[in-house]
């Protein structure tokens, strides 16, 4: 699998940015933006155009709540970039509000290493699966797949 993929983290809390940082790093994913700044995240992403996206719900002034709206409504319907969500929260309705909100996984803090990455690397091989069917498909047949009709 490529180490080219760009991923874009967005954590208020330094520490917490950095630790992802250098998880990426030992698996070889160094195109890697971090930031500390949420109501950066539209701007980073609309310029970095990244593979996926790395989110703390819980952060001051604009929390990944309001990050995922903006995100959903950035993303065309026809395209998957996943959006992992990194809570201390576990209860159901974050989960459920995240996931109606466009989050594909979740990561419970504290992080384990190894799980963490496995999800991240799924993530990203659903990612490069899904840019190698936009170019043998056409979008409509895409859309099909995405939500088959009953």
């Amino acid at each position: 699998m490529s180490s080219d993929f760009r991923i874009l983290i967005v954590d208020d809390q330094r520490p917490n940015l950095e630790l992802m940082e250098q998880l990426l790093a030992r698996e070889g994913l160094h195109n890697v933006l971090g930031s500390t700044q949420p109501l950066r995240t539209l701007e980073l992403f609309n310029s970095f155009e990244p593979d996926l996206v790395i989110l703390d719900l819980h952060m001051p002034e604009f929390d990944g709540f309001a990050v995922l709206e903006q995100l959903n409504r950035r993303i065309p319907a026809n395209d998957y970039l996943p959006v992992l969500v990194l809570t201390a929260d576990a209860t159901r309705e974050t989960r459920l509000r995240a996931l109606a909100l466009g989050a594909r996984d979740f990561i419970s803090k504290p992080l384990d290493a190894l799980e963490t990455m496995l999800r991240i690397w799924n993530l990203l091989e659903t990612r490069a699966l899904y840019k190698t069917l936009r170019t043998l498909l056409p979008p409509e047949q895409i859309e099909l797949l995405r939500h088959p009709r009953a």
